[in-house]
C-alpha cells in the first residue's frame, strides 16, 4: 500500500522531530495517534536510515510490524540517531545535515530453493529485502542495499557476513525471506 506524498512528509517530519526531541529530552517522540491521519496508525513494519554527507549515520527498524506506523518511525528514528551501536549518538549540529530516510516493508515470505544456486537465481536485485536466518543467526538487507552490492552472489555472501556466518558458508539448514519496501526521502 502506498502512502500519498501528504503523508510521506509527514512521516519525514515525524522522524527528524523525534530526533529533535531526542537532543532536548534523551527520549523519542510521544505519539498521540488521534493527531495523525489513520493510515499512519496501521501497524506497518519500518527502518529509519540516516546519512551525513551521503555516508551512512545510523539505522535502526523492525522486521514485524508491532505498533502503529507513526510510532515505529518515531521510535526508529530516535534509535538510529542516538542507539546504533555502530555510531557515536547524533550531535545537535549533525541535525541539520542529516538526510533521513524511512523504509515501509511489505511482509516477509519465504523463498523455496534447492541449492544456493538456486537462491542466487531467484533474487530479485533492486525489488529484494532478504533475510537470512542459520541457527540463531539473522541478518538483513533492505532493498536499497542492491546500489552498493548489485550482483546477487556478491549481495549474498555479504548479508551472510552479516548475520556472522562465513561469506562461502552454505548449508541445507539456511532460511531466506523476501520482503519489499517503500522507500521514502
Amino acid at each position: 500500500m502506498s502512502l500519498s506524498k501528504e503523508h510521506q512528509q509527514l512521516l519525514l517530519t515525524v522522524a527528524r522531530t523525534s530526533i529533535l526531541h531526542g537532543l532536548q529530552t534523551g527520549s523519542p517522540l510521544n505519539i498521540k495517534l488521534s493527531d495523525y491521519p489513520s493510515v499512519l496508525a496501521e501497524f506497518r513494519a519500518t527502518f529509519v536510515t540516516l546519512e551525513l554527507h551521503q555516508q551512512l549515520r545510523g539505522c535502526i527498524g523492525q522486521l514485524e510490524a508491532t505498533r502503529p506506523l507513526i510510532e515505529d518511525v518515531a521510535e526508529n528514528a530516535f534509535l538510529a540517531a542516538f542507539r546504533d551501536p555502530r555510531f557515536p549518538p547524533l550531535a545537535i549540529d549533525e541535525l541539520t545535515k542529516l538526510e533521513i530516510h524511512i523504509s515501509l516493508l511489505t511482509e516477509h515470505v519465504p523463498i523455496l530453493f534447492s541449492s544456493e544456486q538456486d537462491l542466487i537465481r531467484q533474487l530479485q536485485p533492486n525489488i529484494d529485502g532478504l533475510i537470512l536466518v542459520e541457527g540463531h543467526r539473522r541478518g538483513t538487507f533492505l532493498p536499497s542495499v542492491w546500489e552498493q552490492l548489485p550482483e546477487p552472489k556478491q549481495f549474498l555472501r555479504h548479508l551472510k557476513q552479516k548475520s556472522g556466518l562465513a561469506a562461502d558458508y552454505w548449508s541445507n539448514t539456511i532460511k531466506v525471506y523476501r520482503y519489499q519496501a517503500e522507500s521514502i526521502s
